[in-house]
This record gives C-alpha cells, sequence and structure tokens, in this order.
C-alpha cells in the first residue's frame, strides 16, 4: 500500500507541483494542468491512489478541513494558545482573503478533483473487471471535494436561495481541456450540491462493500447522510444513515477510546478513514491538539465551559480528555501516526436519531426509534437511557459524541445557532474566495464581508 501511494506521487505530485511558484501565481487552482500519462490500466489505477494521497493532505482530511471549521465555529468551548496567526484568525473570526490556511484548503480540494477529473476522462483504458471501481472510488472523491468546498466558501443550505446563492466553480472535465475551464465562474450552491449528491449517488452503486482502505459503498451512503442531513432533507438522511447501521456490519467500539488513536488497523466502527503512517499522510489534527510531550505543538486546550457540558457520569467521554502543564486537551489525537476517522457509526445512529425525531413517529426509517438509537450512543460511554428524548437531547448527545470531528461549524449553521455570539448566517462564518484566486480569474464573485 505504501510502495502504491509513494508512487502515485512519483506521478502526480512532481508534474503538478514543481515549479510551484511560478504556475500557481498565474493560474487558477480549478484549472491546473498537468502531464500524467494515462495510457493504460495500471497507469489510471496509480493516480487514483494518488487522490486519496491528497485527500489525506494536512489542508484537507489530513486535519484541516475539521480543525479550521471547529475553530471557527468555537463559542468558548476551545482556546487557542497557538503562535499561527493565520489560525488564530479563524478562531477570533477575522479570516482575510490573504489567509493562508484557507487559501491552502481551498488549493488541495481543487488538486483532488484535479485528479479524479483525470482518472473519469480515462476509464476506456481501464481493464473492464475494475472499471466500474474505479469510477466510484473517483467519484466518491470528487462529491468529497465538492461538499467541503461549498460548506466552507459559500453560504449554507438554509440560507436564502440556494439556486441563487453563489458556490464554487464546477470543474468536471480533465486538466488537457484546460482552456474549457480556465475563468469559470461560481456555480449556484444548489448547482454544487446536485453535483455533490450525483457524485456519491454514482459512487454508492459503483462501489464494493469492501475495498480494503479505501472508499465502499458505506462510506458514500454514509457521506450521502451528512450531506443530506446538511440539507435538512430528512428522509433521505435517514435512509442512507440506516442503509450503513443495517448493512455494513460495523459495530461501536465496547469502549469509546478505542474508536480513536489507531495506527495501522481500522475500529469496527469506522466507515471511512485515513490510515496515516510516518511515511505518507498527514494527522494535523495530531499537530495541534496533542500536546508537547505527545509530539503536539500544544496548541488548543479546552476550557471549563466545554468540560461542564458532560453529565456527571460521562466518564469515558470526559475522561478521553487529560491535563497537561497547560491545561485540558482532546485525548482523540494523542497518535503522531493515528488514524483520522472521517465518518463513524456513532453519527449514523445519531443521524438516524434526529432524522426519525423530526420525522415523526409513523414515518420512521429503519428498525429503531429516535430514543433507541440515542441511548446504543449512550450506553456505549455507560450513560443511564433517557425513555423520551427531545431533540435537544439528540443534538446535546451530537454535539459531546462527534466533539473535535469537524461538525460543529456545520451543524451550528443548520440548526441556526449563533457561535461565539454572532448570528450563524454571518458573513465572517464563510471563508473567503481565496485572494490569488480572485486575482487571476475575473469571472469569481467575492462573497459578502470580503471587498470587491
Amino acid at each position: 500500500m505504501e510502495k502504491l501511494k509513494l508512487l502515485s506521487i512519483v506521478l502526480i505530485v512532481i508534474p503538478i507541483f514543481g515549479g510551484c511558484d511560478s504556475l500557481l501565481s498565474t493560474e487558477p487552482k480549478q484549472s491546473i494542468s498537468s502531464e500524467i500519462a494515462l495510457t493504460n490500466s495500471d497507469n489510471v489505477e496509480l493516480v487514483l491512489v494518488g487522490a486519496y494521497d491528497a485527500l489525506s493532505d494536512e489542508d484537507a482530511y489530513g486535519g484541516y478541513t475539521m480543525l479550521l471549521p471547529d475553530l471557527l465555529a468555537n463559542s468558548g468551548d476551545l482556546a487557542w494558545d497557538g503562535t499561527y496567526t493565520g489560525m488564530r484568525n479563524i478562531w477570533l473570526k477575522e479570516q482575510t482573503v490573504s489567509n493562508g490556511f484557507v487559501e491552502d484548503t481551498w488549493l488541495a480540494f481543487y488538486n483532488m478533483i484535479n485528479i479524479t477529473n483525470n482518472v473519469l476522462s480515462a476509464l476506456d483504458v481501464v481493464d473492464a473487471d475494475i472499471r466500474g471501481r474505479v469510477e466510484g472510488e473517483a467519484k466518491f472523491l470528487r462529491g468529497v471535494a465538492y461538499f467541503e468546498l461549498v460548506r466552507l466558501y459559500a453560504k449554507p443550505w438554509n440560507q436564502g436561495d440556494p439556486a441563487q446563492n453563489l458556490g464554487v466553480p464546477l470543474v468536471l472535465l480533465p486538466d488537457s481541456k484546460v482552456e474549457e475551464t480556465q475563468d469559470l465562474p461560481r456555480a449556484t450552491v444548489a448547482e454544487v450540491y446536485a453535483q455533490v449528491i450525483k457524485d456519491l449517488e454514482d459512487a454508492k452503486s459503483l462501489l464494493p462493500p469492501s475495498n480494503g482502505v479505501f472508499a465502499t459503498e458505506f462510506a458514500a451512503a454514509g457521506m450521502l447522510a451528512r450531506v443530506y442531513l446538511q440539507q435538512q432533507r430528512y428522509q433521505q438522511a435517514a435512509e442512507e444513515a440506516n442503509y450503513v447501521i443495517e448493512n455494513g456490519g460495523f459495530s461501536l467500539e465496547p469502549d469509546y477510546a478505542d474508536a480513536f488513536n489507531r495506527v495501522g488497523g481500522v475500529s469496527t466502527e469506522d466507515i471511512f478513514t485515513l490510515r496515516i503512517s510516518a511515511q505518507d499522510g498527514f494527522n494535523t489534527i495530531h499537530n495541534h491538539y496533542a500536546s508537547d510531550s505527545l509530539g503536539g505543538r500544544g496548541d488548543i486546550t479546552l476550557t471549563s465551559q466545554h468540560l461542564s457540558l458532560y453529565e456527571e457520569t460521562d466518564g469515558e467521554r470526559r475522561d478521553i480528555n487529560y491535563t497537561d502543564e497547560e491545561g485540558v486537551r482532546t485525548g482523540k489525537y494523542t497518535m503522531q501516526y493515528g488514524n483520522v476517522p472521517v465518518i463513524r457509526l456513532a453519527e449514523m445512529y445519531l443521524t438516524r436519531a434526529e432524522s426519525n425525531f423530526r420525522l415523526g413517529i409513523g414515518s420512521y426509517v429503519g428498525p429503531n426509534t429516535p430514543a433507541e438509537d440515542l441511548n446504543i450512543v449512550r450506553n456505549r460511554v455507560d450513560l443511564p437511557a433517557i425513555a423520551n428524548p427531545t431533540l435537544q437531547d439528540i443534538l446535546d448527545e451530537r454535539f459531546l459524541e462527534l466533539a473535535f470531528e469537524g461538525h460543529w461549524l456545520h451543524d451550528m449553521k443548520r440548526l441556526e445557532l449563533s457561535p461565539g455570539g454572532i448570528s450563524w448566517d454571518d458573513a465572517n462564518l464563510v471563508f473567503p474566495i481565496p485572494l490569488r484566486e480572485m486575482n487571476v480569474n475575473k469571472n469569481l464573485v467575492q462573497n459578502e464581508g470580503y471587498g470587491g
């Protein structure tokens, strides 16, 4: 696996990033050219592995896609003590068009989109017996990339009219068609979501139930559940979550802590996870959350406000946190080369619980009531069952169960909550289009609050 990934870097990263400064200063990322030779099935598979490598970049699912939204959503649960000005500005909700972390996340996902488009353009040379899987993996990765981009760089689905609000440029052509993809305007939020759903639905139908370390049909279904929940399409969210729960063969780890800091093998509740090693990949969440003694920077501590939210008997989730000389830290990321869990089974239970609660009695999807799904998650950490939970009970459980996994900002927006005392629809809760992209593509329109 690692040899395969390293070979893909030779094929992909060198052509794309060689002469990086001059290329990136003149050409928008969504239309970068490359010299990848997609002439046979083996090469296409190698390039596809390179797309996973791009996904594991520190500016994507290697960490910042989870970390930056949590910093932006902070309502007093996290304290930023680090020296990175760009991250501090996001924590303070004062990011600018030249924020390097905002820019690098944009670049990381468009790099991945560029690779997947090249893979999809070369399906005719892929061996027939694996062609569907290759297509499914590429579409899964592209759908994920556009989902994260539209959530970070555009207004949320429930703010105004998604058919009018600007999303991000939709690039669906391979980079050999660079002249057709340069200077694309921003598609609408609705158009981007439609593409995300199409890619993920295609991926679900094409991917196998088991696929080694790569995406499966259940990873696609789990991501669809997340997308539909963001759109407040509760019937579809419940259906996709139910599909994963009832068919995927996943199970919650008996001990909550065992769902995290896995090195090598995956957890029984991992629906999709990134495996990190000393040779490849990033766990940048560890870098910023972990203490110096555990190989991290110790940039983020948990506040007493956050710790007070745990029930007195919620020992497993409270005690996964640890204390050093600077304060209390989350214990979800203590291993430098620990896997990065992207979709866990606990999220699916809570998505089905919330969606079914909103759908109401008589419309439940799956065999369980919302209370039963909620209590599966609670019982795992030895919390008493709630016989007749309210919607707030489910949402509170989601907030703590999935804490520090990148959900806070997006949940607050869909629930219309006010992070840090500002309105959920405040312009500062949307990242700006990076300044360099604005400079090289005159058809882009900047987000509100960031100038022209």
